[in-house]
This record gives structure tokens, sequence and C-alpha cells, in this order.
């Protein structure tokens, strides 16, 4: 917790392209006055520009994470979570490491606020819901890796181009499919695979 003296904020914009609506000035000015309805004083300013929400390095994001590291700065506010973090998970990560330096952080639409004990509670409940997320999609994920080796579909890596033609021949030559493997230059265990997904079917043992 803050003591009472007078709290350093840095704030932090971005826009992705100039023009289309987008304005850095409007966003600062909404943060000016936030810094000034809360007694802050703002000791950074930052703004990328043309810079993709989606990109993990930004220079001016990078330098107000410098300035919290740095104890710089008491709180980090800015107009909204996009224009902040690149995913969720990245701003949980970021938010996790201002808890550990003591630094707040604010988002003004969202309306969290770390320095109040409402918006550490939002913060719990927006990582939890994040936590939630990650893993309904592994769970989805795993479903439909189930579902598609149930069907007899390959999951993973795309498999490698084999000519089978040759091992197919001498099967049918009544050769075995060990010995084929070997006369073809090819793993036994890999030459039952792709077999068996080539005819949707598992390829019995070899007889003796």
């Amino acid at each position: 917790m803050h003591s009472t003296r007078l709290l350093r904020v840095a704030l932090y914009a971005r826009v992705s392209t100039s023009g289309h609506g987008q304005d850095a000035a409007l966003q600062l000015d909404a943060l000016r006055q936030a810094a000034r309805d809360r007694g802050w004083q703002v000791v950074a300013e930052h703004t990328d520009t043309g810079e993709s929400g989606a990109k993990r390095d930004r220079p001016e994001l990078a330098r107000v994470m410098q300035l919290a590291r740095s104890r710089v700065v008491d709180v980090v506010a800015v107009w909204r979570f996009d224009r902040f973090a690149r995913s969720t998970s990245h701003l949980l990560e970021a938010l996790d490491e201002f808890g550990r330096l003591g630094v707040d952080f604010v988002s003004l639409r969202e309306q969290i606020d770390t320095s109040t004990p409402m918006g550490k509670a939002m913060f719990t409940i927006t990582a939890a819901v994040a936590e939630l997320e990650r893993d309904l999609i592994r769970e989805r994920v795993q479903a439909g890796v189930d579902r598609a080796k149930a069907a007899g579909k390959h999951c993973g890596r795309p498999l490698r181009a084999i000519d089978l033609s040759g091992a197919e021949r001498l099967l049918a030559e009544g050769v075995g499919v060990r010995q084929a493997a070997r006369m073809v230059n090819l793993p036994e265990a890999t030459l039952r695979r792709r077999l068996a997904a080539l005819r949707q079917k598992p390829i019995g043992e070899d007889a003796a």
C-alpha cells in the first residue's frame, strides 16, 4: 500500500494507425484528467504510434515498463486494456509484475484501479476468468484431438511423404510386413502405421 505522498504516474497511449478515428491525444487528455482528479503527479507520457497491439516489442511500452522496474513511478495508467496489452495472458503477466514491484495499474475504460480494494477484487476476478478461458480452450483442443484420433485421423506434425508402392507390391506377392520393411529400407513400425492409415484398419502381425 502506498503512503500519503504524491503518487507518480506514467501515462501510456497507443494508436495502431494514423487517422481512422484513432487519436492518442484523446487518450492522453482523459488520462491527464484522471491524474488531476486523483491528485497524481504525471512524470512521464509515452505513446506508441503505428504499432500493432499484437506486437511484443513496442518501444514506448518498453520504456514505461522500465520506469516501473526502476521504481520511478508508482502507477501506470492506460485508457483501455487493448491499448496496453496484446492478449489476456500479456495483461495478467504485466499486472503480476506490477504487483511484485509495488506499482499500481489503472485502466480508465474498464474502471480497473489496483490501488483500491475494489480494483484489486476486479483484477482477481479478471485473472480467474482468464484462467477459466485457458482451461476451456485446452479442453476443446484435447476433445478435438481425441475425436480425430477416434476417427483414424492423424494429429500432430504432417506426415512425411513416403512412397509405399514398393512395399505394397511386395505384400501383394506374399512378403511379410517385417521383411517388406527391410527390403524398402523403412522401419517396420512406420510401414505398419502408414499402411494402417492408408487402409483405415490395423495390419495384422506376420505369422512367424
